[in-house]
């Protein structure tokens, strides 16, 4: 939990944890884990219960991608390879979806439905295509992310869809550690595929949380997670000014309009240290 150093320019306002953790208290975003880290400034890092575990929502479709990337990496899979949509794991989505039972798509639509729109269908398949076991071991043993793990196929709405791979005990996990680690990763392009990877979080859909407190040059590559007990954003952050930053807010929050809505003000109150 040590302070940033060097944010800014020599003589400039510095963020400490006192300063973040003010920010996040005067808006109401509490209980929360976050994490900052500059990342063309070595050391420069606030980290503030990075490895709480709340549930991660639609955050584990991230690390999802990144497994599907991996074995495409290792030529086990194809971008182009495609799979078609069952029942068995259709589910509701918050934003209109091609992906119906019978629908035939791509690897790389799938990817880019999972994490543009938050596509529970496109995770669900991927869940089938990738395998809950062998995607974990690859983020795990591969990549570090030793806090997640793929457990159970998402559910948009109630009823929660039948999932006969689920051992009924585990849930899926992936704290705001290993969210900034795997952001960090794909910034610095230490993953397969990192640049598409990117651009695909630099098309993300749902921008009314973090976002909305952002400078008008700021460009964020982010995912976002949300169900009636979290609601979560994180990504790779480039500044107007030329910053680079990984920033990542889990919260323990219901996701509503009021709470997502705590969000903006307090990047904006952030925003002026980075």
């Amino acid at each position: 939990m040590a302070a940033l150093h060097g944010f800014r320019v020599e003589g400039g306002p510095v963020l400490t944890e006192e300063l973040l953790l003010k920010a996040a208290g005067g808006v109401g975003l509490t209980p929360a884990s976050f994490v900052i880290t500059r990342l063309d400034r070595p050391g420069a890092r606030i980290a503030v219960q990075p490895d709480h575990y709340f549930y991660p929502a639609s955050m584990i479709k991230t690390p999802l991608a990144l497994a599907a990337f991996e074995l495409v990496q290792e030529h086990v899979l194809n971008l182009d390879e495609t799979f078609q949509v069952t029942q068995a794991n259709m589910t509701a989505n918050d934003k209109d979806s091609p992906l119906v039972p019978g629908y035939i798509a791509p690897l790389h639509q799938l990817i880019e439905l999972m994490l543009t729109i938050s596509d529970n269908v496109a995770t669900n398949v991927l869940f089938d295509v990738l395998g809950r076991e062998r995607a974990t071991q690859i983020v795990q043993q591969q990549f570090g992310l030793t806090n997640t793990a793929f457990h159970r196929k998402l559910s948009g709405s109630d009823p929660l869809i039948v999932d006969p791979g689920w051992d009924k005990v585990h849930r899926n996990s992936h704290t705001a550690g290993d969210a900034a680690k795997l952001f960090e990763l794909i910034a610095r392009d230490e993953v397969p595929f990192a640049r598409l990877f990117r651009s695909i979080l630099e098309r993300q859909q749902w921008n009314n949380k973090l976002p909305a407190g952002l400078y008008p040059g700021d460009r964020f590559a982010h995912k976002t997670g949300d169900t009636d007990e979290v609601t979560h954003d994180g990504g790779i952050l480039d500044t107007q000014e030329g910053a680079s930053y990984v920033l990542v807010v889990y919260t323990g929050m219901v996701s509503s309009d009021i709470n997502n809505a705590k969000f903006g003000p307090f990047m904006s109150a952030i925003r002026s240290y980075l």
